[in-house]
């Protein structure tokens, strides 16, 4: 306390000239409008960066919250587009397909997702309490990922389209030429469309999308880019590879499609059997 005290002392001066100072400073302010203004327009940019910067810390932190909230919407919308005839999607998703109002999305986010092996598959967040079955397809907004086999109450399986066990229907964008997506366990960025027959008009950088004929994936949901094809050995058939729009190795979150019709329609099917 004595130290305190004899600092005042010895630097009263220098006190004295700084509070004189800052009441001068004040009264300033305070008497002219020009010099009051500038100094509210320098303390509101001083305090405004600071709100700025505590916002940016806050919103990284609440980032995934936000990502849900958006993936939720986009799906609410999704639905609400699906139920539209004659609904045109974007390029980035769907192109030109009708849904005729059969298909639900759900969404889920993924949990596990193997990529590196002959059979791989991806789990999800979401199960049948969240009406998630199986034989439902699974999509991003890029396009296709699979199919689920297996679904619990709070979780679920699906065989991803980098699975030897994974056939889906699919289709060349400008005809109707289609046939089966395969995985031949190589490249996680490549699959092969085979049973394409030779009369198909086929380059390199068509489009490759759902062929539509199964009660899993609608028409339209886009697959991937020609890269490369070949005949099979008797000349009849295609086999193509396709460069996935997908990025299998990484995948965040996922819309989940049910066909709301399904039951009903296996169930006509199934009469004559």
């Amino acid at each position: 306390m004595q130290q305190i005290f004899n600092f005042l002392i010895r630097n009263k001066n220098n006190i004295l000239f700084l509070l004189l100072f800052g009441l001068s400073l004040f009264l300033t302010i305070q008497s002219h409008s020009f010099h009051k203004s500038k100094f509210i327009s320098s303390a509101n940019f001083i305090t405004g960066g600071i709100y700025k910067k505590a916002n940016s810390i806050q919103s990284y932190f609440y980032l995934e919250e936000y990502n849900e909230r958006l993936l939720e919407e986009n799906n609410l919308l999704r639905n609400k587009l699906s139920n539209i005839p004659d609904t045109l999607f974007n390029d980035t998703f769907i192109d030109s397909t009708v849904y005729e109002g059969i298909y639900e999305f759900r969404t889920a986010r993924v949990i596990n997702n193997n990529y590196s092996k002959v059979d791989n598959y991806i789990t999800l967040d979401k199960g049948r309490k969240d009406n998630i079955i199986p034989e439902s397809g699974v999509v991003t907004s890029q396009g296709i990922v699979g199919i689920i086999d297996n679904a619990s109450k709070n979780y679920s399986r699906v065989i991803s389209i980098l699975n030897s066990d994974s056939k889906i229907n699919a289709q060349l964008k400008k005809t109707n030429h289609f046939g089966s997506l395969v995985w031949n366990g190589k490249d996680p960025n490549i699959v092969q469309l085979t049973d394409v027959p030779r009369l198909a008009p086929i380059k390199k950088g068509d489009t490759i999308i759902t062929g539509g004929k199964s009660l899993i994936f609608p028409r339209g949901i886009p697959v991937g880019n020609i890269v490369g094809f070949e005949l099979d050995e008797n000349g009849s058939y295609y086999t193509i590879d396709i460069k996935l729009f997908n990025d299998m190795t990484n995948i965040g979150h996922v819309y989940v499609i049910v066909n709301k019709d399904r039951k009903e329609i296996k169930e006509l099917e199934e009469i004559d059997d």
